[in-house]
């Protein structure tokens, strides 16, 4: 019986990939914060670091990598950074940012990390799905055929939406 092989674009392998443990970075890389303001940070140090990686600052705060530019990263902070200062310590994590997945976190609150925010108890899941992934196309995507009521009469009448329809309200 032939053995089964993966691809490099197979489905099972990007999975076991991304379930699979992040490797620990072998030397720890620590950069510096440059200039802070509005939840973004520019961290210097980090030449290695790569797009969507989660770093950790100093007091436990996370950001993730979104600008690399010659010398300095742009990170966004995914908290209050009322104890980040130019100076502080910067240190990579070695991976992307990721959630939890399963149905565990049905019907919960969670932060950008899948860290919950509704004071119900911590949840367990064995699978993690990386925050930033590419949106199926719109041929690939399950038509909508349900109509989902906001329960606001204004938005229901002048903006219908469907079960499943990816759509952003804003006011």
């Amino acid at each position: 019986m032939p053995s089964e092989s993966l691809t490099v674009d197979s489905p099972d392998l990007l999975q076991a990939l991304l379930n699979a443990p992040a490797p620990e970075p072998q030397l720890s890389e620590i950069g510096s914060v440059a200039e802070i303001g509005d939840g973004i940070a520019l961290v210097s140090g980090l030449a290695r670091a790569l797009v969507n990686e989660l770093l950790e600052f100093e007091g436990g705060l996370c950001g993730i990598v979104f600008d690399l530019e010659q010398g300095r990263l742009g990170v966004v902070l995914l908290g209050s950074a009322i104890h980040i200062v130019p100076g502080s310590d910067v240190r990579r994590t070695g991976r992307v940012a990721s959630v939890p997945v399963g149905p565990t976190l049905l019907g919960r609150v969670v932060n950008a990390l899948g860290q919950p925010l509704d004071r119900r108890p911590a949840f367990a899941s064995e699978r993690r799905r990386p925050i930033e992934v590419e949106a199926l196309g719109i041929l690939e995507r399950a038509p909508v055929v349900r109509p989902l009521a906001t329960g606001l009469k204004a938005i229901d009448a002048v903006v219908p939406i469907g079960l499943g329809q990816r759509e952003l309200i804003i006011g």
